[in-house]
């Protein structure tokens, strides 16, 4: 009988076993459910990083709107800057160019309709030049031009029946291109003998020009006696500018 009932008690009693199953049960959830906390995401959450779509596609649409009207203003203030305005610039310049040329057009065109009459002029001052040319003093050195306008100086005087008292030789002067080459002379005469003396002067071969005239009376009791300095020039084209 002891041992019967020893062998009652060890065994367990029915329905204490399920509950110790459902406790594990309960047990194993818990800890199933701390694993998925601390090692992932929860179910249904969705990653963030590689499916966010275009920074466009989060604007609204008048949003979207203003970003395409400012990339539509920059295009064609690009456009404009770097295709338009040089060739608005181009043009402008051309336009300012147009009436200088159409004035030097318009020169060439009178300087082709006066060809005969400047062709014409030009001979007429040809010849003028060579007549001129031709009543230079002969040599083209100063001193010995001087030496010949002397020469013509005594000519003339004697022509004219006129003396002269003195004569010195001048610096020459520079006239352009021509060399001016000068004596002083006083001549002693009657009036009308200097007048013809001066007409001599003027109707010489030699292009001569008289620079300075004085006239003074020699005696008050011979008032007809003249004393006249005369500054008496020619002209000659100097070496240089005969090469």
């Amino acid at each position: 009988m002891g041992g019967g009932a020893r062998g009652r008690r060890a065994a367990p009693a029915p329905g204490r076993g399920a509950p110790r199953g459902a406790a594990a049960g309960r047990c194993g959830g818990r800890g199933e459910r701390a694993a998925r906390g601390a090692g992932g995401a929860p179910d249904g959450a969705a990653p963030t990083g590689g499916s966010a779509g275009p920074v466009i596609a989060t604007l609204s649409r008048r949003e979207r709107l203003l970003v395409i009207a400012a990339v539509g203003v920059v295009a064609v203030v690009g456009g404009f800057t770097l295709a338009i305005q040089p060739i608005l610039e181009a043009n402008r310049a051309t336009a300012e160019l147009v009436p200088a040329r159409e004035q030097a057009l318009q020169q060439r065109r009178a300087l082709v309709l006066r060809r005969g009459a400047i062709a014409s002029d030009l001979e007429a001052t040809s010849r003028r030049l060579g007549t001129v040319s031709a009543r230079l003093l002969t040599s083209a050195t100063p001193a010995v031009a001087a030496s010949e306008l002397q020469k013509l100086a005594k000519d003339m005087t004697a022509q004219a029946r006129t003396e002269i008292r003195s004569e010195r030789i001048l610096e020459p002067k520079e006239r352009g291109e021509l060399l001016e080459v000068s004596i002083e002379i006083a001549v002693s005469g009657e009036i009308r003998q200097l007048v013809d003396l001066l007409g001599r002067v003027e109707a010489a071969p030699k292009l001569l020009s008289v620079q300075n005239l004085r006239v003074r009376v020699v005696s008050l009791a011979q008032p007809r006696d003249l004393l006249a300095t005369v500054t008496l020039s020619g002209f000659i084209l100097p070496a240089k500018a005969r090469t």
